[in-house]
């Protein structure tokens, strides 16, 4: 298990931070596994996106973030007013977004759609945990693109309606198919099977807050 943010020590990331798109207003960038997008209370934990970016880009800010282990594109704002833009779309909901994941096993059928609410673990942070009293509704596409036996695995793309925190994670814990090298949710097995969180963020499509033309960004999946 993760341990407590005060304790918890982010190893080294020599991987850098690609650049897949530029202008005035906003970066589209990839963002590699074992990377923090924000800085720790612990100054141990000062490395993240947004430190290395602000060396560059002294005025960007992240609409939105990636877990420590998950690696793909996020949009960067260059300024405030992009920022409040790009994060109202969030807000809504009108922001589209696809990951790639490994999961755990042979899942059937070849699509279909996770509905969980989820709601913070007070007494196991940082879990979060699905509970039909207090959680958050929670819903997450997903369509088994490959079947893969060396590891014994499901290549499969979500679609999430939802931003829960550890959303995919845990929809895919609670459907017995848990991400490949998941230090939160996975069980020993599918943990042990890769030496990171297989999961990665390909697509995002958004609207730009100045040209009003829809940006539609990709990363390839490194996995």
């Amino acid at each position: 298990m993760q341990a407590q943010p005060d304790s918890f020590i982010a190893p080294p990331c020599f991987d850098e931070i690609k650049i897949l798109y530029q202008d005035n207003f906003l970066l589209l960038i990839e963002k590699p596994s074992g990377l923090l997008s924000l800085s720790g209370k612990n100054p141990l934990n000062k490395d993240s996106v947004h430190f290395r970016l602000v060396q560059d880009f002294p005025s960007a800010t992240l609409p939105h973030r990636l877990d420590f282990g998950t690696s793909g594109i996020m949009v960067v704002a260059l300024n405030k007013a992009t920022n409040g833009h790009i994060g109202k779309q969030f807000q809504a909901r009108s922001v589209s977004k696809t990951y790639t994941a490994l999961l755990h096993g042979h899942l059937i059928p070849n699509q279909g759609c996770i509905d969980f609410p989820i709601a913070k673990d007070a007494e196991n942070f940082p879990l979060q945990k699905i509970c039909h009293e207090t959680g958050k509704p929670a819903q997450s596409i997903y369509k088994v693109t490959e079947r893969l036996t060396q590891p014994f695995a499901s290549r499969v793309v979500f679609t999430p309606r939802s931003g829960r925190t550890h959303q995919l994670r845990i929809h895919s814990q609670q459907i017995g198919h848990p991400i490949l090298g998941c230090d939160l949710y996975a069980h020993d097995e599918a943990f042990k099977l890769a030496s990171r969180l297989l999961l990665h963020a390909s697509t995002l499509e958004f609207e730009h807050p100045i040209y009003n033309e829809k940006i539609k960004g990709h990363s390839v999946c490194p996995f």
